[in-house]
Parts: C-alpha cells; sequence; structure tokens
C-alpha cells in the first residue's frame, strides 16, 4: 500500500494520515486512496502527520471517509486533527446530511443550444449597432467643430494601415494575378484563344479580386491591430484614464482608426489592381505569348472603366466594415490579456465574414442594376 498519505498504524486499527492534503497534490491522493488496501478493523483515523490541507484535500478525505464507513459499518474516530483541518472537514458536508457526489450538470440539447446561440449573436449584433451609433453621433458633432479632428492621429493610422502596407499587399496581388493568369491560360489556350485572358483577369482582378484580396489582408493586418492595441489600453486603464480627463476615447482613438480605413483602402486597392494586371502580364507574354503591346491594346478596348468603379465602390464599404469591427472588438475586452487574444481572432473572422457577406451582396445589386 503506497505509504506518502496513508500508512496503518501499529495497533492495525488506526489508519494515518501523511503529507499535505492539498489541491496540488490532488491526483497523488487519489491514486494513493485508489490503490489502497484498508483492513477491516480500522476505527479511528489520524491526522496529526497532516502538515497541510485545504477545501480539495479536506472534500477528498471526506469523501473516502464515507465511503469506508459504509464499507466497515462501523462509526470512525477522528483523532490529532488541527481544529482549522476539522472545520475544512466540516465545511464539505452537510450537518444533516452525508458527503455525496456532486451531481453533473445536465447539457443542453441541441435545440437549447441553439437558441443560445441566436440570442448571444443578436444581442452582440445589436450592441454592435449601437456603438456605430454613437460613434456616428460623435462624428456629426466633429463635422460641426473641425478644428476638434485629431489629425495627427488620422495621418498616423494612414501610415501603418497604408503605407507600411503597400509591400505585402503588392507582392500577393502579383502573385493572384501569376496564379489567375496560369489557370484561365491553360484553358483559353486549348481553344487557341490566349488573346482573351486579358478580357478575364482585367474584369476578375478589377471588380473582385483586387477589392477582396485588399480588403482580407487589411483585416487580418490591421483590423486585428486595432482590437489588440484598443483591448491592451482598455486592460490597463488607460481608456479610464481617458475619460476621467474628459477626453472622448472614441474620438481620439476609435474615429481616427475608420476614417483612415475609409481613405486609404480604396488607394490600396488601386495598388492592388496595378500589380495583378502586372502579374498577369508577366504570366501571359511568357505561357500564352501574348506580347506586353498586345495585352495593353486589348485591356484598352476589352476592360471598361465601369469595371474599375465597380471596384472602386466596394474598397471603402470594407474599410469600414474592417475598422468598425476591429475597433468594437478591442472594446469588449475585459480582464485579462486572453481576452485579448480572443476578441484579436472574432475581430479577424468577423470581418473576413462580413466582407465576403457585403461583396455578395454587391454583386447581387450590380447585377439587379445590370452594371
Amino acid at each position: 500500500m503506497p505509504g506518502t498519505y496513508l500508512s496503518i498504524g501499529e495497533d492495525k486499527t488506526t489508519l494515518c494520515c501523511h503529507g499535505e492534503w492539498t489541491l496540488w497534490h490532488l491526483i497523488a491522493i487519489k491514486n494513493a486512496l485508489i490503490d489502497s488496501e484498508i483492513p477491516t478493523k480500522i476505527n479511528k483515523i489520524d491526522g496529526s502527520k497532516i502538515t497541510k490541507m485545504d477545501s480539495a484535500g479536506a472534500l477528498v478525505l471526506q469523501q473516502f471517509l464515507y465511503t469506508l464507513q459504509q464499507h466497515q459499518h462501523q462509526p470512525l474516530k477522528l483523532m490529532a486533527f488541527e481544529e482549522a483541518q476539522l472545520a475544512l472537514l466540516k465545511l464539505v458536508t452537510r450537518p444533516d446530511q452525508q458527503w455525496r457526489e456532486i451531481p453533473r450538470i445536465a447539457r443542453p440539447n441541441f435545440l437549447a443550444r441553439l437558441g443560445l446561440s441566436t440570442i448571444n449573436y443578436t444581442v452582440g449584433f445589436l450592441n454592435y449597432l449601437n456603438f456605430i451609433g454613437e460613434l456616428t453621433m460623435i462624428f456629426l458633432q466633429l463635422l460641426r467643430h473641425p478644428k476638434r479632428i485629431p489629425w495627427r492621429a488620422c495621418v498616423s493610422v494612414i501610415e501603418s494601415t497604408g503605407v507600411m502596407a503597400l509591400p505585402i499587399i503588392a507582392l500577393l496581388s502579383f502573385l493572384i494575378g501569376v496564379v489567375l493568369t496560369y489557370q484561365m491560360g491553360l484553358q483559353l489556350r486549348n481553344y487557341g484563344a490566349n488573346i482573351y485572358i486579358v478580357d478575364f483577369l482585367g474584369i476578375s482582378i478589377l471588380r473582385e479580386f483586387a477589392p477582396l484580396i485588399t480588403a482580407i489582408i487589411i483585416a487580418g493586418r490591421s483590423g486585428s491591430a486595432f482590437t489588440a492595441q484598443l483591448g491592451t489600453m482598455k486592460i490597463r486603464q488607460e481608456i479610464d484614464a481617458l475619460q476621467t480627463m474628459g477626453i472622448a476615447p472614441a474620438e481620439l482613438l476609435i474615429l481616427p482608426k475608420i476614417a483612415a480605413l475609409f481613405f486609404v483602402l480604396p488607394l490600396l486597392t488601386v495598388w492592388a489592381s496595378l500589380f495583378g494586371i502586372f502579374g498577369g502580364m508577366v504570366v501571359s507574354n511568357s505561357m500564352l505569348h501574348v506580347s506586353y503591346t498586345d495585352f495593353l491594346d486589348r485591356f484598352y478596348t476589352a476592360v471598361s472603366v465601369k469595371s474599375y468603379i465597380t471596384g472602386m465602390i466596394k474598397a471603402p464599404v470594407f474599410g469600414l466594415i474592417i475598422a468598425s469591427i476591429g475597433c468594437y472588438q478591442g472594446m469588449q475586452v475585459t480582464g485579462s490579456a486572453t481576452s485579448v487574444g480572443e476578441r484579436t481572432t472574432i475581430s479577424v473572422v468577423q470581418s473576413i465574414f462580413f466582407i465576403i457577406v457585403a461583396d455578395a451582396l454587391f454583386s447581387i445589386l450590380f447585377s439587379t442594376l445590370k452594371i
């Protein structure tokens, strides 16, 4: 029998408890109790060698004593326990009832979980709309007093979200153009219609891929940064300090981010369109033998300005979605660094989800209007 926590006294009727009966040693204690072989003559429990006990250890000991008493069919006498230990043992059991197993909480069924999730998502969406409404009122107040607009904060956000994002957007857009041209070019080459790669590539890049890919990159890069920044400031109580000084956090921290992305994302979309088309030109020249001159001549006649404008209409809307969701999730951070990570993840997922939803709605709208 393991002697770390339990041993039999010399009189063979006393069970001695040893060591620290605490939460830290709970697994070892339970293993010792499972492996123990208790003689049927045991009628006394000696706690003089217990060096430390907390409520977790007292609960395990009380459960063991209750089980032992049921098997021994005789009362057990506690000996040499300290008053604090006896108080813990009394605390974990009711005076009018012996120790019982804690009942398991029944897990809600599928419909209940679906209902709870629906309610939570609905409440979250309503809170988000309330957040947008408050920002709109503050924005209208700033328009009446332009001197209060934090121009330096706006320029700083434009630099971090726009200028610093140019290399990654250029690289990924170039690769998207390469991949699209390669995939579509393989099919067009089979029919001798190599030149039509310009039509497909130009329309797909300008109308869909440039604004969509740019928005997804910015959602992962800048939207998550907004959430992490605001969440960290909230944990450090910096936002509370601003409110104490009479400074509206939304005016200084949130609106500059939203305004900056609203302005920057269309410019980044133009940047992405240029490199996406350039990537397609390189592959068209090398694989489909469409020269740069022929590509540009065909692009000028086959791709209308309407396709470019259609893509540019989406960009500022995507910017508003990314910035508002990122700032909203940052303001929902509570308590710990774990909450910052969770809210950052939620921010990126929700931003990408609503970007794709908005893109689908734009497609339906443009199809209805025959644009």
